[in-house]
């Protein structure tokens, strides 16, 4: 399927909060070198301070991102998502010094409904190193937020 049908039928609402998970390409594990999370993490915060996405919790596994974001009132979801996956994967591919396909097409978008505890997502997400076994304590790893702590 085309990227552009698969979006056609994206809900996009301003001030909505979204469980979005974007993986790598061929899920490969580009965030296995810290810096290059840290470029993603700059990326997110960036969105964030011109008001197109708040962040509320946030994990940088080595192959995908789980970003728990609420939508800024200035841009549509699809856009806020392709700015970050372009402006992060030019600033990543240059790192890596590298070129071509950071991010797999497409992504997977779960809008949070109203009655849902966005605490539970959020610790949902960010527990992700944990049941992937990469850690024992969620403070040894080192890319990961949300605005509750």
């Amino acid at each position: 399927m085309p990227y552009k049908n698969a979006v056609a039928g994206r809900v996009s609402l301003p001030g909505q909060v979204y469980h979005i998970t974007m993986c790598t390409h061929q899920r490969q594990p580009f965030f296995a070198c810290w810096k290059a999370g840290r470029i993603l993490v700059h990326t997110l915060k960036d969105l964030q301070q011109q008001q197109l996405a708040n962040s509320l919790a946030w994990v940088i596994m080595p192959d995908h991102l789980h970003w728990l974001m609420q939508l800024g009132e200035s841009h549509d979801l699809s856009s806020t998502l392709q700015l970050c996956k372009g402006r992060s994967a030019r600033a990543i591919n240059l790192h890596l010094n590298r070129q071509g396909r950071l991010w797999q097409k497409g992504l997977n978008e779960t809008t949070i409904r109203k009655d849902e505890d966005l605490r539970m997502v959020a610790r949902y997400i960010v527990a992700n190193p944990l049941r992937a076994q990469l850690v024992n304590k969620l403070g040894d790893y080192p890319l990961w937020d949300a605005v509750w702590l």
